[in-house]
């Protein structure tokens, strides 16, 4: 496994159909469902960590704890365009095909909300994988190059470039600058392709705490819904204790969000069709 840190990275991977997994240092755990359930744990074998290096060509789980979890924004980044409700236009990715799978997670950490996002207004999600507690993300299976891309377009970069992975395979952690995106993550794999996300080099402690603006907000709970199969309950128990949410957005303003007309998930296809 790659590791994120000292401590014990713990993801959970699965499908719609299939029963989630906790992946830790420790091995790989039949966990039960994911939100709201328990479930007994049975060890299976760990895995070591990867070292081998990732081709352009090959596979990567991009990891997204933000409004990319909502698959239909998730597709500008690919294809390029402007996406509803955002200030910017993204170009694209080199290889515009469509994810392969799609699958929700858990991370070890938590998502916050801080730094002025100039898309939406308001806070950015970022993720600190070093805090007590766990992490609703989804993942999609692309190659290494677009993976790239999609790194470029968060830092408002044009894609291009790809990425040297070497250290983020061996390490589990690569920080390629000083921006709020330009910090990878790998805290394991999923069906032998490594699970990746971006983040901010610096600590939750570290920052003022920002709360996110009204559409970005309700993005990400419409991607939590489409991704986890949440209904809005549960969606707007998450959403209200994140940092940056809590004490910012009451539940009450959290569920109005979700339930308004025309919040209907972006986009439950990745084969090319959605709804804007």
């Amino acid at each position: 496994m790659c590791l994120s840190s000292p401590q014990a990275a713990m993801i959970c991977c699965h499908s719609a159909i299939e029963r989630p997994y906790f992946f830790s240092m420790d091995g790989k755990y039949d966990a039960g469902p994911c939100f709201g359930h328990g479930g007994a744990c049975s060890v299976m074998l760990p895995r070591p960590l990867q070292t081998r290096l990732i081709g352009v060509d090959g596979l990567v789980w991009y990891v997204s704890y933000g409004s990319n979890m909502d698959a239909g924004r998730f597709r500008y980044y690919l294809e390029g365009g402007r996406p509803p409700h955002a200030k910017l236009s993204f170009p694209g990715a080199r290889d515009p095909s469509p994810p392969r799978d799609t699958r929700p997670v858990w991370l070890a950490g938590r998502v916050y909300f801080a730094t002025l996002s100039r898309v939406w207004g308001g806070g950015r999600a970022l993720y600190d994988p070093d805090l007590d507690g766990r992490a609703a993300a989804r993942s999609y299976l692309i190659t290494a190059g677009q993976f790239a891309d999609v790194v470029a377009q968060e830092m408002y970069r044009e894609p291009g470039a790809d990425l040297d992975l070497t250290t983020l395979a061996g390490t589990g952690r690569l920080r390629m600058g000083d921006g709020r995106y330009e910090t990878l993550v790998c805290p394991g794999h999923c069906d032998d392709a490594p699970l990746i996300t971006f983040t901010a080099p610096w600590r939750m402690s570290d920052m003022d705490l920002l709360a996110p603006s009204p559409a970005y907000l309700r993005m990400i709970g419409l991607g939590l819904r489409e991704a986890h199969g949440w209904d809005t309950a549960a969606v707007t128990r998450y959403l209200a204790g994140l940092p940056g949410v809590h004490g910012a957005w009451r539940p009450g303003e959290i569920a109005a969000l979700l339930t308004a007309p025309g919040t209907e998930p972006a986009g439950q296809s990745l084969s090319g069709e959605h709804s804007e």
